[in-house]
């Protein structure tokens, strides 16, 4: 049970000597001189091969005896938001208007260049950035419900309206006096146990979850958000919650399907093939072809191939359950070690219900 829910050996190999943080949280090493596991992307000195075993959780390590890397600290999931940060994000949360400067953060005992530099590997941008981003998408909810400018640019703790208008209009694309009109996508970064994954959500659902590192992930928000005519912005949505409640049920084999609202835009055969995804059963595999198949276009192979690569919501429209005609693994956006992972996963969750 253990290997099937691990890649290929020689893709760990690989990870561990180029110290890939893509694989944070997908397995861990046990070095077998020192008796201490570590993550995949450990700064300590590389071990030999025939030094390493591998294990699907950290769990699973410490019963074989291992210790854990002071270094890289592997008991915390990767990405984890720190202990000191959280009650600075807790008060974020709890204060969506508010604006932290240096001195701010340091009256409360953290450092601004550490939060900067948290911030900026986690979410590719800086602390004050995300701040700003975060006022404007709740002004934005604000002007919308009651359509007043002047009210939101004060209650997101602008002193002028010129200053608000202009840092709206530099993050969203349009005038606070157009928010009325104009769509804003929230974006978030969730952890799962395959890595890092950024959800969008608009009011009709969630309209994107990617992994982070996938590299399409620009084109599919570019693409997203011109469908749509929305722009994304940092932020908090009702719909997210409710995503990572399920996220997290999924992965511990405690959920088969999704009920989160989901907005999936796109051509009427784009939606088509999206919707005979999700009718693909928990725990089984078809093939393209099985695919063009039931949705009624056998001779639509390719064309269900390609859109099946334009899916935007990962897992929740299970892309990762379409194989070859051969029963090979191909054509997966997140990895195929990720795809590999999720197959295994809801294998073994399917037989033990059996």
């Amino acid at each position: 049970m253990q290997e099937t829910r691990l890649p290929p050996i020689d893709i760990m190999h690989k990870a561990v000597i180029e110290r890939d943080e893509s694989f944070e949280g997908v397995f861990f090493l046990g070095v077998k001189t020192t008796g201490i596991f570590c993550r995949p992307g450990c700064r300590a000195r590389t071990p030999k091969p025939q030094n390493i075993e591998f294990f699907p959780s950290a769990k699973e390590a410490l019963i074989d005896g291992y210790r854990a890397c002071k270094l890289c600290h592997p008991m915390e999931m990767s990405g984890a938001i720190p202990d000191w940060l959280q009650p600075v994000l807790q008060e974020i949360d709890d204060n969506p208007e508010i604006a932290l400067k240096d001195d701010d953060l340091r009256q409360r005992n953290v450092d601004p260049v550490r939060v900067r530099r948290w911030f900026k590997k986690h979410h590719d941008m800086t602390f004050q950035a995300y701040l700003r981003a975060r006022r404007v998408n709740h002004a934005h909810g604000q002007i919308r419900q009651n359509g007043s400018v002047t009210h939101a640019a004060f209650d997101s703790g602008y002193q002028s309206l010129s200053g608000f208008a202009s840092a709206f209009q530099e993050i969203t694309g349009f005038s606070p006096s157009r928010s009325a009109g104009r769509k804003i996508i929230s974006l978030t970064r969730l952890l799962t146990p395959v890595g890092p994954m950024f959800a969008g959500a608009s009011e009709e659902g969630i309209c994107l979850l990617e992994f982070n590192d996938r590299r399409m992930l620009d084109v599919q928000i570019k693409v997203l958000s011109k469908r749509m005519d929305a722009e994304f912005v940092p932020g908090e949505h009702r719909h997210f919650a409710v995503l990572e409640q399920q996220l997290q049920e999924y992965f511990a084999g405690q959920r088969q399907k999704f009920t989160v609202p989901l907005f999936v835009p796109g051509t009427p055969f784009q939606q088509q093939v999206w919707k005979g995804l999700q009718d693909i059963p928990y725990g089984e595999t078809r093939s393209y072809q099985g695919q063009a198949e039931a949705i009624g276009n056998p001779k639509a192979i390719r064309a269900v191939a390609r859109v099946n690569g334009e899916n935007r919501i990962g897992i929740l429209i299970p892309c990762h359950r379409v194989i070859g005609k051969d029963g090979k693994l191909v054509g997966y956006g997140g990895g195929l070690w990720r795809k590999q992972y999720l197959l295994n996963l809801e294998r073994a969750n399917k037989a033990a219900r059996e």
